[in-house]
């Protein structure tokens, strides 16, 4: 019998300019209380004044120098538990990090065990807590993708828990949250859309679905990019949209995030930047989109560091490597099944110093 796949979508969304006012509406349908995820950045910003928490609702605000760990989420599991037992919903406002850490911290509510018990692929067996995402950054895709992407460092990997009950209940897309983005890391993380779109186009896992979202969210992409001033009111907005289409096309992802994750495992650089940091050396795998890629940055006035692993110690390169050609099922979408005698630890090695 043919094994047919049920794909799930965000069952609800509200997308327009000033909409997070719309969040004191949602939340009161709650009989429990509600905990808010949010960026540390809006800590003192007008944006946590349109926080509607009530008297026993808890307010976590999460510093986002580091990628969400597998660890945090146990511990903030327990932070949410120790409010007490009736938690009917979790919101996250913030940037990829954030959003994550509200998708695995609802999933960890109703399932037994760590956090690190769930990254992979199906894993999670019972559903989360309602929760709602609202995107302060556009690019990674993270308000409508099923995973919620982790590092464990005991472990060395970066993953996901890639799950229907990891999508987001409802999201909030407004615009007016992504003003106050660095110029750098706006570019960083937009760039998140473009180049997991393009690798999915790129690969052997295709569908005609992911294959049009894919397509739209990289069209909108060189609207932003190649234009006058990426963060006008309308490319924010267009960058909001790609954003979300790419979220929904992503999982078939090519060299560039197995690399990426490498540089997060073993450097510590953030998802954005360190997929720009791999595709400045990529030329050849990805000819064309590199030759785009510069012309987009050239275009924006952004630059990269580099000499940044052109003399690390052997160790550093074994985990490079370690961690990045863990990551099997990009690399066969983007090499075949005989990835690695194509990628070999030589050959990444290579790459790396280059970066």
């Amino acid at each position: 019998m043919t094994e047919f796949k049920n794909i799930k979508n965000i069952p609800k969304y509200i997308f327009e300019k000033g909409s997070i006012s719309s969040l004191s509406d949602i939340v009161k349908e709650f009989d429990g209380f509600v905990v808010y995820f949010i960026d540390k950045f809006f800590q003192d910003n007008d944006v946590k004044k349109k926080i509607p928490a009530r008297r026993n609702d808890l307010i976590q605000f999460i510093d986002t120098a580091d990628e969400p760990k597998t660890s945090l989420i146990d511990k903030l599991c327990d932070q949410v538990k120790a409010n007490g037992e009736n938690c009917t919903c979790v919101v996250g406002l913030g940037g990829g990090s954030v959003l994550y850490i509200a998708k695995a911290v609802s999933n960890m509510l109703t399932n037994k065990g760590k956090a690190e018990d769930y990254q992979g692929w199906d894993l999670v067996e019972n559903p989360g807590v309602y929760k709602i995402g609202i995107p302060t950054l556009s690019g990674t895709g993270s308000e409508a993708s099923r995973t919620c992407v982790l590092t464990n460092v005991e472990k060395g990997i970066k993953l996901g828990m890639n799950s229907d009950y990891s999508m987001f209940d409802q999201l909030i897309l407004d615009p007016d949250l992504t003003k106050t983005v660095p110029r750098d890391q706006y570019f960083y993380t937009g760039m998140d859309t473009y180049l997991h779109c393009m690798e999915s186009l790129n690969g052997s896992y295709r569908n005609v679905v992911i294959d049009a979202l894919s397509q739209k969210a990289i069209e909108l992409c060189r609207e932003v990019f190649l234009s006058d001033d990426m963060m006008s009111e309308a490319n924010r907005e267009k960058m909001m949209i790609a954003s979300y289409f790419g979220g929904c096309a992503a999982g078939n992802v090519g060299v560039v995030h197995p690399l990426s994750a490498g540089l997060s495992i073993a450097l510590g650089y953030h998802h954005g930047i360190a997929n720009c940091l791999v595709m400045n050396i990529l030329e050849e795998y990805y000819p064309y989109e590199y030759v785009e890629f510069k012309d987009m940055m050239e275009k924006q006035k952004v630059s990269l560091p580099t000499g940044l692993c052109s003399k690390l110690d052997q160790k550093i390169y074994e985990k490079l490597y370690s961690s990045s050609i863990i990551h099997e099922k990009p690399l066969t979408n983007a090499l075949g099944a005989e990835f690695k005698t194509i990628l070999t630890k030589e050959k990444m090695i290579s790459l790396f110093k280059r970066i």
